[in-house]
């Protein structure tokens, strides 16, 4: 499945555009994690996108958003990425993260979150005025998108990736789509 087939599988289940936008930063990121590892772009980057796919029909609850994600793709993509996106959310209790397509989701699609935020409080709101070094120097503020777990961030270390490494590689990827994200 290539990132348009998946936009528009996507786009048949979630009709939030800032849901849409956060898929959208997810898949990127996850291209650039799978480009770095050498992992398959295309099946990393499909996985991103369609994380979230049944957010609104759960209404995320987090006791259920995951479980339904596999009867919405229908084997559209392949049961590795399947079973990261039913484990990207711990909550609902599937089964625990292993794999490194299951770190990457997790720590990849959180991290966009603490990058649109960190965005949002520079005067021109675009993700070109942010540095690395103030995604990370966020991270230690709990305050600061508070929502964002850090925890999930922090399996980019569960991949070989430091904090500061992940941030920037996170940030270049959000950077090249800042038009599709409106930041």
């Amino acid at each position: 499945m290539n990132k348009d087939q998946a936009l528009t599988l996507l786009k048949q289940h979630v009709k939030s555009e800032n849901m849409i936008k956060h898929s959208t930063a997810a898949g990127a990121v996850l291209a650039a994690l799978a480009g770095r590892l050498g992992a398959d772009i295309e099946l990393w980057q499909a996985a991103g996108l369609l994380h979230d796919i049944d957010v609104e029909l759960t209404n995320a609850d987090a006791k259920a958003h995951g479980a339904k994600a596999r009867g919405l793709i229908n084997g559209a993509l392949p049961e590795e990425a399947i079973l990261a996106i039913e484990a990207h959310n711990e909550a609902c209790g599937l089964r625990p993260r292993s794999t490194r397509l299951d770190h990457a989701l997790a720590a990849g699609e959180t991290i966009t979150g603490l990058i649109t935020a960190t965005a949002l409080v520079y005067p021109d709101k675009k993700a070109a005025s942010v540095k690395a070094k103030s995604i990370t120097k966020r991270m230690k503020d709990k305050a600061f998108a508070a929502s964002v777990n850090r925890d999930c961030i922090m399996e980019c270390e569960k991949l070989g990736i430091p904090l500061p490494d992940f941030a920037e590689l996170a940030l270049k990827a959000m950077q090249d789509i800042a038009g599709e994200l409106g930041l």
